[in-house]
């Protein structure tokens, strides 16, 4: 006899993602059953929890893509809903700095996709406006996004869970899937617990949890997850960290919002920038290198099974021959201090070394296809029971009701509910 489903839906991944995805199942369907899982003790444990706080208000993405759609929805509805909770945002606005006229060429082209994107209230700015903005910072020109904001994604995320929750769904912290059964009617995950029960009402039977259906936000373990769950897709998860020094207190009015580089077009990352954040402090960074763990945050931390996976990848081991010059000056900015300043003084002069202090650090889950390309849209995968989310980047916090209400409407088609 088959189990007796414990759940209509079981959404792998406490992160904004799949906390946003688990509510908006709940608030289309008030009699679902829905559990979130998650290995972590605490919602929002990496990506989310450990990213600048930028709401992106769509600079950077090709017009008419998913990424851009969704950034302009998911970031006008996720200002609502702060409002409504009262969680605190502040549109402090960005500079996009170009300081010399070898960048004319990608800020020409930035400036087309933003005005394409319809973000609105964009200035070209030449060096008095961006002194006007920015007192402190230099620059040939800038392209000013009034409307980009900043946030406490954390916060945004517990006030999902509390939403979950409220509307009769479930989150299961400290409890990591390690098997993923697919019957013709229920799919069975298989859990360990990895820290203490924070719900006294877990039933006895928790290492076996039965469900309708299943939708994976796995993050930096999205690609392992799929594979789980019968989805072999082409991408593999490469971790690349970023670590940030922060300003010391003397250093913070030199900026008053978020000064970042006119982005090389060849890669994802944005360029070591600055940026406030809604305490007040102010964040610089990150580079980005290769991790050697998937959840790595610190420099010494080392997983030799999961590092040598990834360096024996032929995916990784083309995109390293293509790009190894950057690999290189990345690595550099890691270890020297003097050469991250360097990079900051660009378009803050008067950051001293002093200004500096080591700081947070993130992992970025960079999805890579078999020739090597970096994988820069959103992609998913699954069959007629699992929805898996294998690629989910920048601005995946700032889209997260917008991408909640596509991943949804993708649950509902594929699991013949609509």
């Amino acid at each position: 006899m088959a189990p007796t489903p414990a759940a209509d839906v079981a959404v792998i991944g406490a992160g904004i993602l799949g906390l946003a995805t688990a509510r908006e199942l709940l608030r289309r369907r008030p009699g679902w059953r829905v559990v979130v899982v998650d290995k972590e003790p605490v919602v929002a444990a990496h990506q989310t929890g450990r990213n600048s706080g930028v709401l992106h208000a769509g600079l950077y993405y090709a017009p008419g893509s998913l990424k851009a759609r969704l950034c302009r929805e998911g970031k006008a509805a996720l200002e609502a809903y702060c409002a409504d909770r009262g969680i605190p945002v502040e549109r402090c606005g960005k500079l996009v700095v170009a300081v010399d006229d070898a960048e004319a060429g990608r800020f020409a082209a930035l400036r087309e996709r933003a005005e394409a994107n319809g973000v609105p209230g964009l200035e070209v700015l030449g060096p008095a406006g961006i002194r006007d903005h920015e007192p402190a910072a230099v620059g040939r020109q800038a392209l000013w996004s009034p409307t980009t904001g900043i946030v406490d994604f954390r916060a945004v995320a517990e006030a999902f869970a509390a939403d979950v929750v409220a509307a009769g769904g479930e989150v299961r912290l400290g409890v990591e899937v390690t098997d993923v059964d697919r019957r013709p009617d229920t799919v069975v995950l298989t859990c360990r617990r990895t820290g203490p029960s924070t719900d006294a009402d877990t039933p006895d039977d928790a290492e076996r949890l039965v469900a309708r259906h299943v939708v994976v936000c796995a993050g930096l373990q999205a690609d392992l997850v799929a594979r789980r769950c019968g989805d072999d897709g082409p991408e593999r998860i490469v971790p690349f960290r970023g670590d940030y020094y922060t300003l010391t207190p003397e250093a913070r009015p030199l900026v008053r919002g978020l000064i970042y580089p006119v982005p090389d077009p060849r890669f994802p990352f944005l360029g070591v920038h600055l940026t406030k954040r809604i305490d007040g402090s102010v964040l610089a960074g990150p580079n980005a290198v290769l991790a050697f763990a998937r959840e790595g945050y610190r420099r010494r931390d080392l997983r030799p099974r999961e590092l040598a996976a990834v360096l024996v990848d032929p995916a990784f081991r083309r995109l390293a021959r293509r790009y190894w010059r950057t690999g290189l000056a990345e690595m550099w900015r890691d270890v020297s201090r003097r050469a991250f300043l360097r990079e900051l003084r660009r378009y803050v002069p008067a950051l001293e070394a002093r200004h500096l202090v080591f700081g947070p650090s993130g992992v970025r889950a960079q999805a890579l296809d078999p020739d090597g390309t970096l994988v820069d849209d959103f992609r998913l995968g699954g069959g007629d029971r699992i929805l898996t989310v294998r690629n989910a980047p920048s601005p995946a916090a700032t889209a997260s009701l917008a991408i909640a209400a596509h991943l949804a409407d993708q649950a509902e088609a594929r699991f013949g509910v609509g």
